[in-house]
């Protein structure tokens, strides 16, 4: 993680993708954010990972009621950030959430999980 201001410098240096800045592939588009670009760019057609897109996509951007749980989506992610000041504990704390999160769409999708792991 570096400051948004030095992302397009260090991401060119280091030869690294730059994500969820302006004016870059993987950054909110229009309506959509930059979780529905990294759908996009790698084709990702898991039902469930669809659906975790809109919800994600409903607490990221200005389309707050885009589904029910966005808005408590935004309220966890933005209580983890009031938490953790550091962006890779933030990430790894934060991350159990979205676990959670994609086997709840799984679930509403119909899709089949095994319990008692996390999804990666």
């Amino acid at each position: 993680y570096v400051p948004p201001d030095q992302v397009m410098e260090i991401a060119k240096r280091e030869d690294a993708i730059p994500f969820d800045v302006a004016n870059v592939e993987l950054g909110h588009n229009g309506p959509e954010c930059s979780f529905d670009a990294i759908i996009k760019k790698y084709q990702l057609t898991d039902q469930a990972l669809q659906r975790l897109a809109v919800i994600v996509r409903g607490a990221d951007t200005a389309a707050k009621h885009l589904t029910p749980e966005s808005p408590g989506l935004e309220a966890i992610a933005e209580g983890f950030r009031l938490v953790y000041s550091n962006d890779h504990e933030l990430l790894e704390r934060e991350s159990s959430v979205y676990d959670a999160l994609y086997a709840y769409c799984q679930q509403t999708t119909g899709q089949n999980r095994s319990a008692g792991g996390p999804t990666n």
